[in-house]
């Protein structure tokens, strides 16, 4: 727990709020931009750094959604629900972002000293603090029937709301989740069912594609009675931070991070590409 506890809590917090900045602002350019801060961050030429984003009407699909028998058929429908559809190229299975999610992105210094269960842990503390006024229900374990299951799973009474993720580069670490903050999450399941349904069809496959059940999975405001917008958790997260930290400090990307960035942008788009390209 003291390592825990030490993440939370640096001196300095560095804040960076992409989350109004519309639908130009790509998925893609969000990994990278991580990418870019978990390299100064564990460099220790940046503080430990919250990121806020959200992305309109993108599924993030995982490398092994990539490899379904009739993907791109799959991708047609997403396209058809007039969803824009990425490749991450890391771990993970598909997800659904639009003006309802808010991501938020934790990068902490020290990966190679922090195992990453700690990291995820981390994450998990800091959303129950976010809300804890509004419940001490959350719970995290894998539910096993939403969409992109994983151990670390958010849910309230057995419906899931958020997933974490975490991507390592050199010395730091991006602890990523999404939270459906308001819209209704069964509709977001229903469509990924629908992809892997029609991705999939009576094949067997080696790697087992979830189950999806719509009904396991709900927004915030739907399991908590609330009418939260992005807006309200982005200023939760800000005075969470304040709380935890002796300063918080507005920064954008600058210089050599600025360099960083282009350079994973440039290659996330050219492995989106031949992704995208082997579906097609």
């Amino acid at each position: 727990m003291n390592h825990i506890h030490t993440l939370l809590h640096p001196k300095t917090y560095r804040f960076i709020d992409q989350s109004s900045l519309g639908p130009g602002f790509s998925a893609l350019q969000s990994f990278a931009t991580d990418d870019a801060l978990a390299i100064s961050v564990g460099q220790g030429t940046s503080s430990t750094t919250a990121r806020l984003w959200v992305h309109h009407n993108t599924i993030v699909l995982g490398i092994p959604d990539a490899r379904l028998p009739y993907i791109s058929e799959a991708v047609d429908y997403l396209k058809s629900e007039d969803y824009q559809v990425i490749v991450r190229n890391s771990g993970g299975l598909a997800v659904v972002l639009d003006e309802g999610v808010l991501n938020l992105s934790l990068i902490f210094p020290d990966s190679k000293d922090v195992n990453i269960h700690e990291g995820y842990e981390a994450m998990v503390v800091f959303i129950k603090h976010l809300f804890a006024d509004l419940t001490d229900q959350i719970e995290a374990y894998e539910i096993t029937q939403s969409y992109c299951p994983g151990t670390y799973d958010l849910s309230i009474n057995r419906r899931k709301f958020a997933g974490i993720s975490q991507r390592r580069v050199k010395h730091g670490s991006a602890v990523q989740i999404y939270l459906d903050v308001s819209g209704n999450g069964e509709e977001r399941a229903r469509l990924l069912k629908n992809f892997y349904e029609i991705g999939r069809r009576e094949e067997e496959t080696r790697f087992v594609y979830p189950d999806i059940d719509p009904s396991v999975m709900a927004s915030m405001n739907e399991l908590l009675g609330t009418k939260l917008t992005v807006a309200d958790v982005r200023d939760r997260i800000l005075y969470q931070l304040s709380d935890f930290s002796e300063k918080v400090v507005v920064q954008q990307l600058e210089g050599e991070e600025m360099d960083t960035f282009n350079k994973r942008f440039e290659q996330m788009i050219e492995r989106n590409a031949k992704a995208l390209e082997r579906i097609e």
